[in-house]
Formats: C-alpha cells, structure tokens, sequence
C-alpha cells in the first residue's frame, strides 16, 4: 500500500506560480511512476506530469515550458513547480503513484487561478 497526500494549492493570479507537494508513505520502495494529473469542473481527469525512478520526465503540451516536475527521494516527495498559471489551470490537482501495476492517488488539492 502507498499513501499519498498533498500541499501547496490556492489561489493565484493569472502570472502567478505555485508549488504543489506530494508526500509517499508506505511501500515507497515499490514505486517506479509518480505524477501529477488535475481535473476541472465537468471534464475528465488528465495527465499533467510524469516522472519515473529515474527520473525521466514527462509533460503534457498544455504545461510544457511552465511546469516542472521533481522528487526529492531521501524526503519521499514529489514536487510540481507551476509558473505562469493561467485561468486554465484551475482544477484539483492528484498525486498519482504506480507500483505493482496499482495506481494509488492521493485526495487532490484545489488550484484556482483568477484572471
């Protein structure tokens, strides 16, 4: 089992940055992916950034050249660095971790961006 919870969501002018957390627990040591995925009102949940054990990265062309995704490994955490936010970018934004072909998530943190 994995355990996955979130920080750093807000609300930010349009411009802005904000830096989301994920912190691991549990059965880290079985994680090969972690990633970010969002979800606004009334759409689907998609994929924002991905980042492999090592640490290959991966990004959707919505975000690309404005968020960054890393891990810090000796503190169990991932980080997504988002700069230039746009109104957009709103939605609830999940830590996402695969191990053993399970896909664990976390409760989401809410990011709004005002224009």
């Amino acid at each position: 089992q994995v355990r996955l919870v979130e920080s750093g969501g807000g609300l930010v002018q349009a411009g802005g940055s904000l830096r989301l957390s994920c912190l691991a627990s549990g059965s880290i040591f079985s994680i090969n992916v972690m990633g970010w995925y969002r979800q606004a009102p009334g759409n689907q949940r998609e994929l924002v950034a991905t980042i492999t054990s090592a640490d290959m990265t991966n990004y959707a062309d919505s975000v690309k050249g404005r968020f960054t995704i890393s891990r810090a490994n000796a503190k169990n955490t991932v980080y997504l660095q988002m700069n230039s936010l746009k109104p957009e970018d709103t939605a609830v934004y999940f830590c996402s971790a695969d191990s053993f072909r399970t896909k664990y998530w976390g409760q989401g943190t809410q990011v709004t961006v005002s224009s």
